[in-house]
């Protein structure tokens, strides 16, 4: 093995042990310039191997990934080890594996703000081993989408997250019913068809309801009486006992089944009493053997409701560790309204990048790897902050810089005439730092058209045409004054251009608008790739028909 061979190995396997086992060929290639930046000139090669490599290296387990980077750079995993560790701190009350849950609600995509619990959930279980539990909690039929089940797994597959396992709540009905009849045999819980508003305006006050010391017969009868249709909605529902004496209203008492004869979306009609959230989370936290709880501070009320089930059933409690609130600006997150407006024709679907789905963030080029680098070093601080687009972007931009292609697209284009030269030349690189990656090449004759954007005519008149030549612009015509690099100390300012027979070009961007344009006629290459229009941003490119549709990115 020679020692490109190995370099670009020793990346691929900690990049993989980094997430999950799948190491991503981007990472790979820019770690290995960055080592070896002599190989910036086989750029080509060094793609080229890194993806063989790569393929290599994913079919590999964890246990032979770790045992080969251990044999050929040892200090790459112990270096990968203590980075990941010295940002995340240890989990406390743990001894050997940890077996941590993941609990989505099916009613829609992943969104940004999902992705940190996800994240640092895969971190904890990559760092100690065990189990990572993925959880449909879908006892709620009103907020149900059946599409969601199959989305979100996709979500958390792009997210390189490994999930072990994963459960539906909806099948584990009967388990909660007995868990309820149980507590409901000790005392610990009854049955009330008080009104609910007069039940909350009791609890309000510290009293009691009037079935709250109703005799086990009395309890168990009207047990039987939610299932049998005796009730409909809201007439009757199971109540865990707390403290009415607590300072805070909010955790006295609280419903634990209730009666809905909603269709499910997945099941139909196949129950009618449901169990509400803090139930089923703390029958199913035990059950699943549960170690430890990453969950946000708006939950430290339903961490202490949930904390008198296991009391009551004599279960050992997980660890719980309540992070900050992040408040993410700029895109819609909440579920509701997004399906809403899909619904009425305002976005095109769930990775309409005016969203904050993680399809909307894929479909833009953002690297999985980038989030789940932000969300490592976010950490698990109890104080709120709010999320960083810069620094998502800067994470980004590490991982697609060193392969993203260079092109020309020009928005807002004013056709210019080239004047006094018969014939121009001009090479442009693909990318500036791998000289294998080839050349954009251009060759004119008279009469030689470019575009070029409105904003440079209005703001300067000499310029440079990157890659081509000096002009003076006078209206719509561009006088040539040669090919001298000098003239830019001279005060002639570089912009970017496109031929005249260049592509119709328009660039979604993230406010809802269009940029409208040309671009090169290599862009049409590049279709699912990242690349970096110059002066512009980087931007995916997304489709190549009659127009080229690219998605952007960041700058």
């Amino acid at each position: 093995m020679d020692d490109l061979d190995r370099t670009v190995l020793k990346y691929a396997l900690q990049n993989a042990l980094g997430y999950g086992g799948e190491a991503r060929a981007g990472s790979v290639i820019g770690k290995v310039l960055a080592e070896m930046p002599e190989l910036r000139s086989r750029a080509k090669e060094v793609n080229e191997l890194a993806g063989r490599i790569v393929r290599e290296v994913n079919s590999m387990g964890l246990d032979e990934q770790k045992s080969r980077l251990a044999e050929i750079a040892p200090e790459l995993l112990e270096r990968e080890r203590k980075e990941r560790e010295m940002v995340l701190p240890e989990l406390e009350d743990r001894s050997g594996e940890v077996i941590m849950r993941f609990a989505p609600n099916p009613s829609g995509p992943l969104h940004i703000g999902h992705s940190r619990v996800a994240v640092l959930n895969d971190e904890y279980v990559k760092r100690y081993g065990g189990r990572y539990i993925n959880r449909f909690e879908d006892t709620d039929p009103s907020r149900v989408d059946v599409e969601a089940y199959d989305i979100i797994a996709r979500d958390l597959e792009w997210l390189g997250v490994n999930i072990t396992e994963t459960h539906y709540q909806t099948d584990r009905f009967d388990i909660y019913y007995r868990i309820a009849l149980e507590l409901l045999e000790k005392g610990h819980g009854y049955i009330c068809t008080c009104n609910m508003d007069s039940w909350r305006e009791l609890k309000e006050h510290g009293k009691a309801c009037p079935h709250r010391e109703a005799a086990i017969e009395d309890r168990l009868h009207l047990w039987d009486k939610l299932f049998d249709g005796t009730f409909a909605p809201r007439e009757a529902s199971m109540v865990i006992k707390t403290d009415l004496e607590l300072p805070n209203p909010a955790l006295r008492d609280f419903v634990a089944l209730r009666i809905d004869d909603q269709p499910h979306p997945r099941t139909g009609t196949k129950h009618r009493v449901y169990p509400l959230m803090n139930f089923s989370v703390a029958v199913d936290d035990h059950l699943m053997g549960l170690t430890h709880v990453l969950r946000g501070k708006d939950h430290l009320n339903n961490t202490y409701r949930q904390s008198y089930i296991f009391e009551y059933m004599g279960w050992p409690k997980p660890s719980y560790i309540h992070y900050g609130r992040v408040r993410i600006p700029g895109p819609e997150l909440k579920t509701s309204a997004m399906s809403a407006g899909i619904k009425e024709g305002r976005y095109e679907g769930w990775n309409d990048i005016r969203l904050g789905t993680l399809s909307a963030l894929a479909r833009r080029g953002i690297e999985s790897d980038a989030l789940r680098e932000y969300w490592v070093r976010a950490g698990i601080s109890e104080v709120d902050v709010e999320f960083s687009w810069d620094t998502l972007f800067s994470l980004n931009r590490e991982i697609i810089d060193p392969v993203a292609d260079r092109y020309f697209f020009v928005s807002r284009p004013v056709p210019i005439s080239i004047k006094g030269v018969d014939h121009l030349e001009g090479r442009a690189p693909l990318h500036p730092s791998r000289e294998d990656a080839g050349v954009r090449q251009y060759s004119m004759d008279q009469p030689i058209k470019v575009y070029i954007p409105l904003e440079d005519i209005e703001k300067w008149s000499k310029v440079r045409l990157k890659d081509l030549c000096n002009v003076e612009i006078d209206g719509t015509v561009a006088n040539y004054v040669g090919n001298d690099l000098g003239a830019i100390k001279k005060g002639f300012r570089i912009i970017h251009w496109v031929p005249e027979d260049s592509v119709p070009m328009q660039v979604l961007l993230p406010d809802g608008t269009v940029a409208k344009g040309f671009g090169e006629n290599g862009i049409r290459e590049a279709v699912g790739k990242i690349v970096q229009l110059e002066r512009f941003g980087f931007a995916k490119i997304e489709s190549s028909n009659s127009e080229i549709t690219a998605v952007f990115a960041h700058k």
